[in-house]
């Protein structure tokens, strides 16, 4: 990009018998590029790019790959997925496009080193041109640090965004009903005199983490996590097969992006790139299981009355040529399922609708407490 010339081309203009159309001192060198290779990190774990957002592909930017949303990475063959090309007037310019790009490269489904080279553009010695052979194992701490919990902004904006995919999918299907205004599709949670409560989980690696949710009258929230309150209210905007979240929390705004597949939702910021939280929009509706896209039913392995483990298998469905097993997000016992084998299902649709064993106890709970007022 530094050049302005096609070396491609070139290649196959010699290869046809003709001369090179320029000599070394014509060619000029203009600004400065940088390219970012991208990689599943663990080769021998590959698999399927569940999910694949790239940057938009622009003068400066340029994307090389052969993959799709999809296709699988397979251990077989070299585990890159794309090159990241960008180009502007000097380095630090081209070095800051090159971190805002590669915060626009979502990937999810594999372990990629994207969050290895983001930590990279930002490291001074790097920016200054100081690399040498040693320079990873030099810097290792600073480029692989050791992974801490979620600050509490990020893990509000992953309950907003539950919490909204939720309202969106009520309210869908409010509209498909043939009584709109029934009070079975309303997600408002009103209690006369009383704010309404509820808890949802979100386990941010080995670790679970339960936020108290309280639901305000505006249509905002307040969220309790860890004994921290915020006030958190936003809005969603679907971009392709990613959604953006606007997310205001006690009056700071932040931008995301949500991905959800198979219950689990992934949280990428300017700061994060993907990192997964297990609960996903099953753990917000309390109790159910959704469809990760669009595609048909293959097998369901429950019916209504049986009691099912964490983990287990309820339903295997076929989508974009991939098999895709829902499992349970929580022990509990099936109460409906919705479809059958062989039936086509949209994307987020409810497949197996269950109560799960916690929430049964925490509404007794409650019911003895008695409703929570503030």
């Amino acid at each position: 990009m530094i050049t302005g010339q096609d070396l491609v081309e070139w290649q196959l203009r010699v290869a046809a018998g003709e001369t090179l159309p320029l000599a070394q001192e014509d060619i000029k060198l203009i600004g400065h590029s940088f390219e970012a290779r991208i990689y599943a990190e663990d080769p021998d774990r590959a698999g399927p790019l569940l999910h694949l957002s790239t940057p938009q592909s622009s003068d400066t930017i340029r994307v090389e790959t052969g993959v799709r949303q999809g296709d699988e990475v397979s251990v077989h063959y070299d585990p890159m997925i794309a090159k990241l090309v960008v180009w502007s007037e000097n380095r630090d310019q081209a070095l800051s496009l090159l971190k805002e790009s590669l915060q626009q490269y979502n990937i999810v489904g594999l372990n990629t080193n994207i969050n290895f080279l983001s930590s990279l553009c930002e490291r001074g010695h790097f920016k200054k041109g100081d690399v040498h052979t040693d320079f990873i194992k030099q810097h290792y701490q600073d480029l692989f640090p050791a992974k801490i919990p979620l600050s509490h902004e990020m893990l509000a904006q992953a309950s907003l965004g539950l919490l909204l995919l939720e309202r969106e999918e009520q309210e869908g299907r409010a509209t498909l009903s043939s009584d709109p205004f029934s009070v079975w599709n309303s997600n408002i949670s009103f209690r006369l005199n009383n704010v309404a409560k509820r808890r949802i989980r979100l386990d941010d690696g080995n670790k679970k983490v339960y936020i108290i949710v309280s639901y305000n009258k505006d249509g905002s929230y307040t969220l309790e996590v860890e004994g921290h309150r915020m006030h958190v209210k936003g809005k969603l905007q679907s971009e392709g097969s990613r959604t953006s979240l606007a997310a205001s929390v006690d009056g700071r705004v932040f931008k995301s992006w949500l991905v959800d597949q198979e219950g689990t939702l992934h949280l990428f910021t300017k700061k994060l790139n993907g990192s997964p939280l297990r609960g996903g929009p099953s753990a917000a509706s309390q109790g159910s299981a959704l469809a990760p896209m669009t595609g048909t039913v293959v097998k369901v392995f429950v019916e209504p009355g049986q009691s099912v483990e964490e983990g287990e298998t309820l339903v295997i469905m076929e989508a974009m040529k991939m098999e895709h097993v829902i499992r349970a997000p929580k022990a509990g016992v099936i109460e409906k399922v919705l479809f059958s084998a062989g039936q086509s299902v949209n994307r987020h649709a409810q497949l197996v609708q269950f109560q799960e064993q916690e929430q049964e106890e925490k509404m007794e709970d409650e019911d003895e407490e008695g409703p929570e007022a503030e």
